[in-house]
């Protein structure tokens, strides 16, 4: 099962377009009935998506000290002061109309950093390190800053519930991120950390696979109806979210290959590229009920462009940063 469930991580790419199919047909045929039933898988998914990520995030590498304070600072300027304002910008301008795709745009650029963080970084043969420090500090923050960043610049096209979205994010977020912790020191308790590494830290990044696919397929389920009376939406929204992302990749590797050597411009790069989707189709489905439908829909095509765009970069990290030094 393992080996099947970790395969399924390998293949998102191929995998999520499949099952937003899925749930597109599936919404397409399914009476009223069917889809509030699906609404109570909701919560499910989203523990399954979000706990298992928590295992693996190592909170106690902040108890070691941050090593790179500049690298850290840069990261996080341009996590909270300058992606969610052009996140904001591009709802303005591509989704005047539909506030809550512009409320989906905004909140698939408020959650920085993901495991995918760290995996993108070792591909690329970035500072490990330094991921897992923008991990644990942009997932923190972001999760934080959230609520204010919604009411603060949505709340007048939006209906905002400011304490059921710190709620879900509460049960969303810190949690999972306690259970999380308990879990990975029982394990390092049982097995010792080159087990853990070695046999399991793979497995429960599978398992919040099922979770994200689950809540993908939901999310366009309950949207396939609106989709196929205008399936020209989906158009719409890949052309904000390229925009984003190539905004933020140029943006990034400039920054980087200014100010840090190559092992920290690609951290700084994946830590400031790679958003927690998982979380915020999350609080997009939670925290604003069937309204939040819009919003997970332009962050289910977010995993698309995210996920082809990270993988591009890797090939071309060594023309844009040189490459990586050979072991001695």
């Amino acid at each position: 099962m393992w080996n099947f469930l970790i395969k399924l991580n390998k293949r998102l790419v191929v995998l999520i377009p499949a099952m937003m199919a899925a749930g597109y047909l599936f919404g397409l045929s399914a009476v009223s009935a069917s889809l509030y039933a699906l609404k109570a898988l909701i919560l499910p998914f989203t523990f399954l998506m979000v706990y298992p990520m928590m295992v693996t995030l190592n909170i106690r590498s902040l108890q070691d000290g941050i090593k790179n304070v500049r690298l850290q600072l840069f990261a996080q300027v341009v996590n909270f002061a300058v992606v969610p304002f052009i996140a904001y910008g591009l709802g303005l301008i591509f989704f005047r109309d539909q506030p809550y795709m512009a409320l989906g745009l905004l909140l698939a650029s408020l959650l920085p950093t993901s495991g995918m963080t760290i995996s993108w970084t070792g591909f690329a043969k970035g500072n490990l390190a330094a991921a897992v420090n923008m991990t644990v500090i942009g997932l923190t923050l972001g999760s934080l800053a959230t609520p204010f960043y919604v009411q603060g610049l949505m709340g007048a096209r939006v209906d905002i519930d400011l304490m059921l979205v710190v709620k879900q994010i509460l049960v969303i977020v810190f949690l999972p991120m306690f259970l999380g912790y308990l879990t990975r020191q029982m394990f390092l308790r049982k097995y010792g950390m080159q087990e853990f590494k070695q046999t399991w830290a793979s497995r429960f990044p599978s398992l919040s696979t099922v979770g994200v696919l689950g809540i993908v397929f939901v999310a366009i389920a309950l949207k396939a109806k609106g989709i196929s009376e205008n399936p020209g939406i989906l158009g719409g929204i890949f052309m904000p979210l390229l925009i984003m992302y190539v905004f933020n990749f140029g943006l990034s590797t400039m920054v980087g290959r200014v100010f840090f050597n190559r092992g920290d411009a690609i951290a700084l790069v994946y830590g400031t590229v790679m958003r927690n989707l998982s979380i915020a189709l999350a609080i997009a489905i939670n925290a604003f009920g069937s309204k939040g439908a819009d919003a997970a829909l332009v962050i289910a095509v977010s995993y698309i462009v995210q996920v082809q765009s990270a993988a591009w970069y890797v090939k071309f990290s060594d023309r844009i940063f040189g490459p990586a030094p050979s072991a001695e």
